[in-house]
């Protein structure tokens, strides 16, 4: 069976809803890591939009009020935790020589919402398609790890459900992962997680916007629309309730959708893009990452930062 045949039998076990969202990730940087990839570029730019459409699907199973609340609740932690993320990035990419902009793109994945945040930054930045095959490397390795770790963690030290969504839409870069990891330990995690990590994502235009200033960059900021269209979503079936049975049809679709994106961007993790990435650019953001989980999961367990 060659590797065209092999990618499509793990598509397909990943659309088919028998698989979780961690495995499918799993089976993606297995093959890989194990084959030439026959779609790339194809299988990158399916993931970015399938994302954004599963997430969409998502908010069909999500009720505006609580998730308005919830967000109002999670601003401050976002607010402080992206400040306090830039900075200490910024400052570990010096001390380790990590190049400025590679060291700034990892710095804002890890703060703000992963491979979003470099893709919306990177061309304020002028960053080379090295720079950003770099960042977004090592943003997706440590993405993986993420989803396969934390809910074997969060088991481990006892978390509630709300508490290690909150803990995921802060520690985990990708807002896919935190669906997956989020979508494993439960219901109430699932919605605190993704919630509070949207409304995390809606701080790309800001910064963006600051970045660009900063450098005096003229190119365009994208807005992050797919978020409004979630909260669309999620509006009708708090307020239009005649149709549930079409959205819980439209959640379950977003659900497999998810899980087929992550076999995609697992499938993307190559021994080449290993190589390219490096050492030094992966120890500056998997450093950078320990310090955000292991903080962020100290401070939820005692209590100090709370949605409810």
């Amino acid at each position: 069976m060659n590797s065209k045949n092999i990618f499509w039998c793990g598509l397909i076990m990943a659309a088919s809803g028998l698989i979780s969202t961690p495995v499918a990730l799993l089976v993606g940087i297995i093959y890989g890591l194990c084959f030439t990839h026959p779609y790339q570029l194809d299988a990158k730019k399916l993931s970015t939009l399938l994302l954004q459409a599963s997430v969409v699907g998502l908010g069909f199973g999500m009720n505006l009020r609580e998730i308005v609340q919830t967000g109002q609740k999670g601003f401050l932690y976002t607010a402080v935790s992206i400040g306090v993320t830039m900075l200490v990035g910024v400052s570990l990419g010096r001390l380790f020589k990590v190049d400025g902009k590679a060291s700034l793109l990892i710095s804002t994945g890890t703060a703000i919402c992963g491979g979003s945040a470099i893709a919306a930054v990177g061309p304020v930045l002028h960053a080379s398609e090295e720079e950003m095959t770099v960042s977004l490397g090592t943003i997706f390795v440590l993405n993986s790890i993420a989803l396969l770790a934390f809910p074997a963690i969060g088991a481990a030290v006892h978390l509630t459900q709300p508490q290690f969504g909150l803990w995921s839409a802060l520690a985990i870069h990708d807002t896919s992962s935190v669906v997956g990891a989020t979508a494993k330990y439960g219901p109430v995690a699932l919605f605190v997680g993704t919630t509070v990590k949207l409304a995390r994502a809606l701080w790309i235009v800001p910064v963006t916007i600051a970045v660009a200033t900063i450098r005096k960059s003229q190119s365009t900021v994208k807005w992050p629309w797919f978020i409004l269209l979630f909260c669309g979503a999620a509006a009708l079936t708090t307020y239009a309730p005649s149709f549930l049975a079409v959205y819980a049809r439209l959640n379950s679709l977003g659900k497999i959708g998810l899980t087929v994106t992550l076999y995609l961007i697992g499938s993307g993790i190559s021994k080449p893009m290993l190589k390219q990435v490096g050492v030094r650019p992966l120890v500056l953001g998997g450093l950078l990452w320990v310090v955000v989980a292991s903080l962020s999961l100290a401070l939820v367990r005692i209590g100090a930062i709370s949605i409810y």
